[in-house]
């Protein structure tokens, strides 16, 4: 059975950091696409950054030059750096992990599985 396990969120000040993990167990494959989604209440999930098994990465318009994807090469594990946080930043941040081997072009339910979600709150 796979899982994934987000940790990391919290409650910071505008311009604080954050640095979000995402662990995968139980899943076999070496090919993957890890992404990090956010949500806010009210609001649709939209798509924040990420990687695949290639560390080929790519990220949301909005946060370009604030936030880093990486992962942990010895095994699938995910880490999203979050700098000069704004308040629009906030939401539950979910990692999603997808069988296929590219990010690009993929919808969300092309996703296989799912974290439960980490929350972050940035204050004015």
């Amino acid at each position: 059975q796979v899982q994934v396990v987000e940790s990391g969120g919290d409650s910071v000040q505008t311009g604080g950091s954050l640095r979000l993990s995402c662990v995968v167990s139980g899943y076999m494959a070496t090919k993957f696409c890890m992404r990090w989604f956010r949500q806010t209440q009210g609001a649709r999930r939209e798509r924040v950054a990420d990687i695949d098994d290639r560390n080929r990465d790519a990220y949301a318009d909005s946060v370009k030059g604030r936030f880093t994807i990486s992962r942990d090469i010895a095994r699938i594990a995910g880490y999203l750096q979050m700098n000069n946080l704004q308040p629009e930043d906030s939401g539950t941040y979910t990692c999603a992990v997808s069988v296929y081997d590219t990010c690009t072009h993929l919808d969300q339910k092309e996703f296989h599985f799912w974290g439960q979600g980490t929350l972050v709150t940035v204050s004015p």
